[in-house]
């Protein structure tokens, strides 16, 4: 069992990362934190991958009543998803420090998928600083590769292993991570048309996109949401990006989310994202800044990858087909 007190500070964020081996650590270490924040009668979400909601809910007991659940592998199959749902539950409840158990690396998660979550890890501390909750994160140390673990270290400020609790001193700066995860996107092994677009012309890329969806494995529905999602990149371009852009679309096999099947659509601008966390927080109705676009595309695809540089923004969005 670990003990918790140690990182634990009230009215404080604190962020550990939980490296468990096995089952039997995996329920003393999540469970214990559970347990504890039902006994300082806080509300709980845990959300993690299915197989592991079971075999927690079953050693709660009743307890397990008390506590909100969601799995993981559908909530964060994006991980740009992830952030909105955990905030979102500590709004719910305003008056009590929120606990939160969120595993958003599992095996079997492809490289890029890994990076997003590694991502999404580092902007946790950014968006809750200075917020009275406790996210917990757990990494399988037998399942993972060690390069995930290591940079589970740096991502979180507390770490919990073997039994001790102790701040992580290779924990390192939101930016940091988030430079670190812009490895450049590889091309894809057929290559791609580009479709050049500009003002005006926003039909124009939505019929490119449709026509070209027919040929796919999409269902209907998943195709009007890559036809959605790419026109929402393209209004960002034409409004934000310098008015003009590029569309490339193909297909991938084995590298799509989740390591299947799937299509991935590219959108090339001279735009500009300041706001790490834009598309990741769910913009207010009355919002004047703007981010309803990503927002939306981050709802849809199942992987989005945006990349800046000198030159301008890439955004590459993938969809799974099955």
């Amino acid at each position: 069992m670990i003990n918790q007190s140690a990182a634990d500070a009230p009215g404080a964020f604190v962020h550990p990362a939980l490296f468990y081996r096995g089952p039997a650590d995996y329920l003393a270490g999540v469970g214990g934190f559970v347990r504890a924040a039902l006994t300082a009668d806080e509300p709980v979400l845990v959300a993690v991958p299915g197989p592991r909601l079971d075999a927690l809910r079953e050693s709660l007991g009743g307890d397990a009543a008390k506590v909100t659940w969601t799995d993981m592998t559908q909530t964060g199959r994006n991980p740009g998803r992830i952030l909105a749902t955990l905030q979102e539950f500590a709004d719910r409840h305003p008056d009590r420090p929120a606990r939160i158990v969120g595993e958003p690396i599992w095996p079997g998660r492809s490289q890029a998928e890994v990076l997003e979550a590694t991502r999404h890890e580092a902007l946790i501390n950014t968006a809750f600083a200075g917020r009275p909750a406790s996210v917990l994160c757990p990494y399988d140390v037998l399942g993972l590769p060690a390069g995930v673990v290591n940079g589970a270290r740096r991502t979180h400020p507390v770490v919990m292993e073997d039994g001790r609790v102790r701040l992580s001193p290779d924990h390192v700066d939101a930016a940091v991570v988030g430079a670190d995860c812009d490895r450049p996107l590889p091309e894809p092994e057929s290559g791609a048309p580009s479709f050049a677009y500009a003002h005006g012309e926003l039909g124009e890329v939505r019929a490119y996109a449709e026509a070209w969806a027919r040929g796919t494995a999409l269902s209907a529905a998943r195709r009007g949401d890559l036809v959605l999602a790419v026109s929402e990149a393209a209004a960002n371009s034409l409004a934000h990006g310098g008015g003009r852009g590029s569309l490339r679309l193909w297909n991938t096999v084995g590298t799509g989310p989740g390591g299947g099947a799937g299509v991935v659509a590219e959108i090339r601008d001279a735009g500009r994202l300041t706001d790490p966390l834009a598309g990741r927080r769910r913009p207010a109705l009355a919002s004047v800044n703007g981010g309803r676009g990503l927002w939306m595309i981050h709802q849809l695809c199942d992987l989005v990858e945006i990349r800046a540089s000198d030159s301008g923004l890439t955004l590459r969005l993938h969809m799974a087909t099955s």
